[in-house]
């Protein structure tokens, strides 16, 4: 049986049990958290050697340099379309009219501050950024530490070899992972519809409904960008890429299902070494289509709800925090909670609709994560078109 079959299965299996047991399904998820763990154990040495071997072996810095800029510009406007289509759906369904606000403050309130941010990708220590399982700070090490030893040349043609067969052991521990991927799709099933149930999806149906409207739009702009700018067929990538999808989706977490997207897209979507090593690791922590969407929605919806009529400047205004936010948010587990106060408070839009959205939030993430690892997946294949280095006879393999 095809992995995203076991792993469909185990979300079916999931659901059912779930529906059984009710809250005593709760005993099931520290098996979903079992796997998550093996996964963030062996994530920061993958992501590392992937970045590091794949520049080291690039023919020079300048080809790094243009990869680089290529993936971060879509990256980026990936975001800000993403942002566009949440204000969309909040226009088209209008989900804020009619809507109570909760009293109080909202849960997990902390404030964003982008310098401190931005000062943050800069490791001060960079053992202490993989003990942490600080990915941006492992990224920016790796990155550094590969453009050294492409500009050292031959004297560092050991170490890239040390770093290859390093990687070689990774992924094949990686591969013994990712074979419990259909018990942990079951175990976090069992456990999200056991002890949360439906009943908040229906209390709150008008914004789930703007939210998979949104999201099923955003994952038609993929489609898109594959076939005008990446020059291909979009229905390959779309078939080929539903074993990750699930993952992503059952498991709430993009750092869990990026080992199996970067398999995938080397594997089976015929995208290069170089890029899958390089750009969906970045994505992995800096793109976030579904975290974007929602907050650019929720934000507009908050708005309704409170009788505001925003202006263009404060759409402007929106565009940018939402956009600041779900880079913010990236690898964060259910990062509305925690970026969403401070884009509503960039506009002081009531922080009290956070308290509202809490109760349908695992399910909203579980969908968001889907979005934003499929959005990784299709900028590298977009990048990797561009740059000449992907096989279409993979792609279009059956």
């Amino acid at each position: 049986m095809q992995p995203w079959k076991k792993v469909f299965l185990g979300l079916l299996l999931g659901i059912l049990v779930g529906a059984l047991l009710g809250d005593k399904a709760a005993f099931l998820k520290p098996f979903g958290d079992l796997f998550i763990r093996l996964i963030k154990m062996v994530i920061a040495p993958l992501i590392f050697c992937s970045i590091v071997s794949g520049i080291a072996h690039l023919d020079n810095a300048k080809q790094l340099g243009r990869l680089g800029i290529k993936s971060v510009l879509t990256y980026c406007a990936c975001t800000s379309f993403a942002i566009f289509l949440g204000f969309l759906a909040a226009w088209i369904f209008r989900p804020g009219d009619g809507l109570v606000l909760v009293e109080g403050p909202p849960p997990d309130m902390k404030a964003f501050h982008l310098g401190e941010y931005l000062m943050n990708i800069i490791p001060d220590n960079a053992v202490a950024a993989f003990a942490q399982g600080n990915m941006l700070q492992v990224v920016f090490f790796a990155t550094f530490t590969g453009i050294c030893l492409l500009l050292m040349g031959a004297k560092a043609k050991p170490i890239t070899s040390a770093i290859k067969e390093i990687m070689t052991v990774v992924f094949f521990m990686v591969n013994m992972i990712v074979k419990l991927a259909p018990l942990a799709a079951f175990a976090f099933m069992a456990w999200c519809v056991g002890t949360q149930g439906t009943a908040a999806l229906f209390s709150l149906s008008k914004i789930v409904c703007a939210s998979v409207f949104a999201f099923s739009l955003q994952y038609m702009v993929f489609g898109l960008m594959i076939f005008f700018f990446g020059k291909l067929k979009p229905w390959p990538f779309y078939r080929k890429s539903i074993a990750y999808q699930l993952l992503a989706f059952s498991t709430s977490s993009s750092k869990a299902a990026l080992p199996m997207t970067m398999s995938t897209a080397q594997e089976k979507l015929g995208i290069s070494k170089l890029s899958s090593s390089f750009v969906l690791p970045l994505g992995a922590t800096m793109n976030m289509d579904g975290l974007a969407i929602y907050l650019g929605l929720c934000a507009i919806t908050f708005a309704q709800a409170a009788g505001r009529v925003l202006t263009l400047h404060e759409y402007g205004i929106l565009l940018v925090t939402a956009t600041i936010g779900s880079i913010g948010g990236a690898g964060i587990p259910s990062g509305t909670l925690l970026m969403l106060p401070m884009v509503l408070a960039s506009l002081q839009l009531p922080l009290e609709g956070v308290a509202l959205i809490v109760g349908i939030d695992r399910f909203m993430d579980m969908i968001r994560t889907t979005i934003s690892i499929t959005g990784d997946a299709a900028v590298a294949l977009v990048v990797d078109s561009s740059e000449k280095t992907h096989n279409a006879e993979v792609y279009y393999e059956a």
